[in-house]
């Protein structure tokens, strides 16, 4: 299977539309004291505006597969960003905290389709040979987009104001809806018979989760996610309330999580030769634990971004670890598997930061560090086990 030009030019149009949808994904991160100072809300009850976000990323996933199979991949990514864009334009027009959250949940639900039929579209159209090094490049974008998420927010906030990161968004995503869907709907992309209704895709879901592997996997990854941005998305306005930071300052602060996750992928091979899937994942443990210690005794924000930023380096020691996991728990339905993944994480995501929020104003920043960086060491050493008994058998 070779990549013809066009295809080529579908998947660099793909890649800016991920790195679109990346810094969706973060940018809430930035806004959180912004959004309590605006509504006159604590940072927890503004938190609804990433839990809204990423419970529809979540949700949706286990739609988003069978209908870019029945309509095609670039088609539905297409249409999908076009409604992404509304949804961003709503959200700078919303007139109250709760408005924000709701046009959020829209932008969500559209918005997570794009990133994983961009991945399902690449696997249809490049060979295998050559498929790892272009995910690679996929996985990069997307990490710069979630980097440049939280800059930006920060950049609007303090010199043009928190609405206009909203109509940068949507801009961008309708400038990359009116491109990609030039292209989308003049080619035929090969498609899928469609499943025939609610009552398959449950069954697809019910035969997946009587697998113990699908289900160690999809328990451990809804774990992480629950632990590490439950706690991580409340840095921002830790950086801000308890340091007094700008919001561009917090942005730069917070992208340097990115930069960790970048730079572990570029040294993926050398850290499992030298340490071994067990070590890789109990490593990552450790280094999210130190992590989250060191944010809670830093009395210096600088001392802060070190932390952060290898935070980013131990979260995808272990999550690289379980995506890696995900594509071979269940190869003959590949595609379901990989979304039941996605939507065990997105969703135990939505469900630790509202949690966070509920708990953050009682018990403070540093317990809630601490709790997450313990739980996620424990988390880590226990699959840890599992992984090698597993490479054992």
């Amino acid at each position: 299977m070779k990549t013809d030009n066009n295809v080529s030019a579908i998947l660099l149009l793909l890649a800016f539309a991920s790195f679109v949808s990346g810094v969706t994904i973060r940018v809430g991160e930035t806004l959180l004291p912004k959004m309590s100072q605006e509504f006159g809300v604590s940072v927890g009850e503004a938190a609804i505006i990433i839990t809204a976000f990423t419970f529809a990323y979540g949700l949706f996933q286990l739609m988003h597969g069978p209908l870019g199979d029945r309509f095609g991949k670039v088609r539905m990514i297409s249409v999908m960003l076009g409604a992404s864009a509304v949804g961003c334009l709503c959200c700078a027009a919303a007139g109250s905290l709760h408005w924000l959250a709701l046009f959020r949940f829209l932008t969500g639900m559209t918005a997570g389709a794009i990133i994983p039929l961009s991945f399902a579209f690449l696997g249809d159209n490049v060979a295998l040979a050559d498929r790892q090094a272009i995910l690679a490049r996929f996985v990069s974008g997307t990490l710069l987009g979630q980097a440049v998420g939280p800059l930006i927010g920060g950049l609007f906030s303090d010199f043009i104001g928190w609405r206009a990161t909203f109509l940068a968004l949507a801009a961008a995503f309708l400038l990359m809806a009116l491109v990609l869907g030039k292209n989308a709907w003049s080619r035929v992309e090969p498609q899928r018979q469609a499943l025939s209704g609610v009552k398959d895709l449950a069954a697809r879901y019910i035969y997946l989760l009587r697998k113990p592997r699908v289900r160690l996997i999809v328990l451990v990854v809804g774990i992480e996610g629950f632990l590490f941005f439950g706690a991580f998305s409340f840095i921002g306005a830790y950086l801000k309330f308890e340091f007094d930071l700008s919001y561009t300052l917090v942005g730069l602060v917070i992208a340097a999580n990115a930069v960790g996750g970048v730079t572990y992928s570029l040294l993926v091979r050398r850290l499992i030769k030298g340490l071994g899937l067990r070590g890789l994942v109990t490593g990552g443990g450790i280094v999210l634990l130190l992590c989250y210690l060191g944010l809670s005794f830093s009395s210096k924000w600088w001392l802060c971004v070190p932390f952060v930023m290898f935070s980013g380096f131990g979260f995808y020691m272990l999550h690289n670890t379980l995506q890696t996991q995900a594509t071979e728990m269940a190869p003959e339905a590949r595609g379901s598997a990989v979304s039941l993944f996605a939507f065990s994480m997105f969703l135990s995501q939505a469900l630790g930061v509202w949690v966070a929020g509920l708990t953050v104003g009682r018990i403070g920043y540093s317990p809630l560090f601490l709790c997450a960086g313990l739980g996620l060491l424990a988390l880590a050493i226990w699959f840890g086990r599992r992984v090698e008994s597993r490479a054992a058998a």
